[in-house]
């Protein structure tokens, strides 16, 4: 594909991204409908309404692309092309009025994200990223941190919805709270991965995580400098359900421990 081509698809990415983050803006403190879809995993109306916001412009444009969004919305007939679309990455926060959640929107061109745009609306902050020219927050360019130590690293994680699954997690958790500075869960991935690409964590791991997560974070990470695989160190993939976000420095150390969740937090 063009630039020019891949300029139109950034230029969407962003406008829908502020677009259902209007509509997150609009509902904000106002949630009137909320439903479960697991024992602890929401939705809300306000969910739906931007995730059509933002499905509608992006057919307007794109009508045969292929729609991923974490609400169910599934369109298009070229598989060349396809977007991964969270409209309200963060809804248990935002239906409890906590004023941490954002839009995510991924477009992935032959299986390779190439274009990715993160919209806070809260603080007014976008952030964008095309594959090879780095990764900006409202027009300035990003950077993942330069801490080499881990005992004075601030890390982010988030915890499966399943909890079956929790298990895992909170071993890690607890481990790396022993190890770090301190450990935090603000409960948006992809807001977790953009703050990694401002340098604000150091790194971000998740045991369980769905591809609308992290497909527009993982590569404005990446073009900030962050280094990428699966809790194994394996590289990462999208539809992995997995992820190790890290500065590059404490990437090594992170695997280690992670291999071994159970491990001394002594040292």
């Amino acid at each position: 594909m063009t630039d020019s081509y891949l300029d139109r698809v950034a230029e969407l990415a962003t406008e829908a991204a502020r677009a259902g983050g209007a509509v997150l803006r609009e509902g904000y403190g106002r949630v009137h409908s909320v439903r479960f879809k697991g024992d602890i995993d929401l939705v809300t109306e306000v969910d739906v309404r931007a995730e059509r916001t933002i499905t509608d412009l992006i057919r307007s444009r794109f009508p045969d692309h292929r729609i991923l969004a974490e609400e169910g919305t599934i369109g298009g007939d070229d598989a060349a092309h396809r977007w991964l679309i969270d409209p309200l990455d963060g809804t248990t926060n935002y239906a409890h009025g906590v004023p941490v959640f954002c839009v995510s929107i991924g477009y992935e061109l032959e299986g390779q994200v190439t274009v990715g745009a993160i919209y806070d609306p809260s603080r007014d902050e976008l952030f964008v990223a095309r594959a090879g020219r780095g990764a900006t927050s409202n027009g300035q360019p990003l950077a993942v941190s330069n801490q080499v130590e881990l005992g004075r690293a601030l890390l982010t994680t988030g915890f499966p919805y399943d909890r079956a699954l929790l298990p895992r997690a909170l071993d890690q958790f607890s481990t790396f709270c022993g190890r770090t500075q301190a450990v935090r869960r603000i409960g948006s991935a992809a807001l977790d991965l953009a703050w990694v690409a401002a340098g604000r964590f150091d790194a971000y791991w998740e045991t369980v995580i769905q591809p609308w997560d992290v497909a527009a974070g993982s590569l404005i990470a990446a073009e900030a400098g962050a280094r990428l695989t699966d809790l194994a160190g394996a590289p990462f993939a999208v539809d992995g359900g997995e992820i190790l976000a890290s500065n590059g420095h404490l990437h090594e150390l992170m695997l280690e421990i992670l291999a071994s969740p159970r491990a001394p937090i002594e040292g």
